[in-house]
């Protein structure tokens, strides 16, 4: 009974075993098994390197943002021509902005000038650095100081009586400077409005000084002016771009280095006559020592003067996600601009939309790079130059059109954000404008967004096709040696056959 079991049992082997001294090794066999390993090796080998892979899906969806309201807008910017005494950034958008921007100059001119700079002007979250020619920094961030009320001059009372500052030009610039301990020059044109406006009070105050401190006699403070419609170069080297531009040049201070610095003041005061003369008394009056803390009065008013002609402005901004306009530009509620000589050119060293990537982010978007896009800073690296001849009045707009890219990991049933990024498309062009010239970034959200899921790799999808390759190749492998073995002993028979 239990020898009749053990030969059921046997009967149902699936693996016959066949004795030893029945097996017959051949070199076709080997050559055979030694392809097969090599093509098992290199199927598993492939197969562990698909398993590995990052297998994405792409798909488009309404925006879903979890990001807020706002867009936040990273940006450094350089204008080799633009100063950072004028140099401002705005932003407007569809929903009303706009509007309510203009509305808020027109009051500021009969009410305060420090809601223009709230409102349009940036400061908190953008800086400002000279820069000379190559871009470079010449010195620390340029501080705006603080806001001043709207600049008062004198009332209009008829024309002026004669010319009390002395007019000077390319010629007598460094001998006045060199001669005075104090040298304040008015830089003007002719055609600006708000050097006319400046113009009897400063006369009339460059004769009261004449006559307190005697330039022949004295000789401590002497006030002079320039028009820049005919010394158009000794202005372009003090780096005038807004008159009138009130700078206070002390004798030995105003050294060129090899940035072209001037250490020199300009002067953002009241420009009425009793204004100017005190201020101009507190420049004579003498300072005894370092710990002496000059007036309130003129310490506000004065500040640094811009060391070159251009300017970098980089920071960020927040905006809401509806169409709208990033622009910087030359502005002030008291100075005129001559269009025609302004530059608006620029190099984009960075410009991003979104939040900026985490530490572990980068550490996922290096690893997915090839799976995205790489069009969120589109603009970084290149030059916006103004090739046209002077007198264009060329504004250099941008249009950017917006797009959310998200990407999420499938963990288990729930989805997890590794990355959410904005890319942008870009088109530039340059436009002629009889207003100032600005540098103007319009930017469009897309209501769509891009949806790129990794989907995770199964184990055991891995292991069953491992199997399978090497169960496939070891059958496969099997039937053509015996096919090869059959083949060769049925070719030595007939051969044998043949002899005989």
């Amino acid at each position: 009974m239990a020898g009749l079991s053990s030969s059921r049992l046997k009967s149902m082997d699936f693996y016959r075993k066949i004795p030893r001294d029945l097996t017959e090794a051949s070199l076709s066999g080997a050559g055979l098994s030694i392809v097969a390993a090599l093509a098992m090796v290199f199927l598993f080998g492939m197969e562990l390197s698909n398993y590995l892979a990052v297998n994405t899906s792409t798909s488009v969806i309404v925006d879903k943002s979890t990001d807020g309201d706002f867009l936040r807008i990273d940006f450094n910017i350089s204008f080799p021509a633009l100063s950072c005494e004028f140099a401002a950034v705005d932003v407007s958008d569809v929903l009303g902005t706009l509007v309510i921007v203009l509305f808020i100059v027109e009051s500021c001119l009969i009410l305060s000038s420090s809601c223009i700079q709230n409102r349009l002007n940036i400061t908190k979250t953008v800086r400002k650095y000279s820069i000379d020619h190559d871009l470079k920094p010449t010195g620390a961030e340029f501080h705006s100081g603080p806001i001043m009320q709207l600049i008062k001059h004198d009332e209009y009372v008829g024309e002026h009586e004669g010319e009390g500052s002395v007019t000077l030009s390319a010629r007598n610039f460094d001998v006045y400077s060199n001669q005075f301990p104090i040298l304040v020059v008015n830089f003007y044109a002719p055609w600006c409005y708000w050097s006319n406006r400046l113009k009897p009070s400063w006369e009339k105050a460059s004769k009261i000084m004449a006559e307190r401190y005697d330039p022949e006699t004295d000789g401590r403070i002497i006030l002079a002016k320039v028009d820049c419609t005919e010394e158009g170069e000794l202005c372009r080297r003090h780096h005038i771009q807004g008159y009138p531009s009130i700078r206070i040049f002390r004798k030995g201070s105003d050294v060129r280095d090899e940035h072209g610095h001037h250490e020199h003041e300009s002067y953002y005061g009241d420009r009425d006559t009793e204004t100017l003369v005190q201020t101009m008394e507190n420049l004579v009056a003498p300072i005894p020592a370092l710990h002496h803390k000059p007036d309130n009065s003129t310490q506000s008013i004065k500040r640094p003067a811009p060391s070159t002609g251009g300017c970098r402005v980089e920071g960020y901004v927040r905006v809401k996600k509806v169409p709208g306009n990033l622009i910087i530009s030359a502005r002030s509620g008291s100075h005129s601009f001559d269009t025609s000589l302004m530059n608006m050119s620029h190099v984009v060293s960075h410009l991003s939309f979104g939040m900026k990537f985490s530490a572990k982010a980068m550490v996922e978007a290096k690893r997915l790079m090839p799976y995205i896009g790489r069009s969120h800073d589109k603009l970084n690296g290149q030059a916006f130059v103004n090739q046209r001849d002077i007198g264009a009045n060329v504004t250099i707009e941008h249009y950017l059109q917006i797009v959310k890219t998200e990407v999420v990991s499938m963990k288990g049933s729930r989805e997890h954000t590794i990355i959410e990024e904005y890319e942008y498309t870009a088109h530039s062009s340059l436009a002629e404008s009889v207003d100032i010239p600005v540098a103007k970034f319009h930017f469009e959200l897309s209501p769509m967004q891009v949806l790129i899921t990794e989907l995770p790799n199964s184990f055991s999808h891995f292991i069953t096709n491992v199997c399978a390759i090497i169960g496939g190749i070891f059958t496969v492998a099997g039937i053509l040696d015996s096919i090869l073995h059959n083949t060769i002993r049925l070719v030595k028979k007939v051969e044998l056959g043949k002899n005989f």
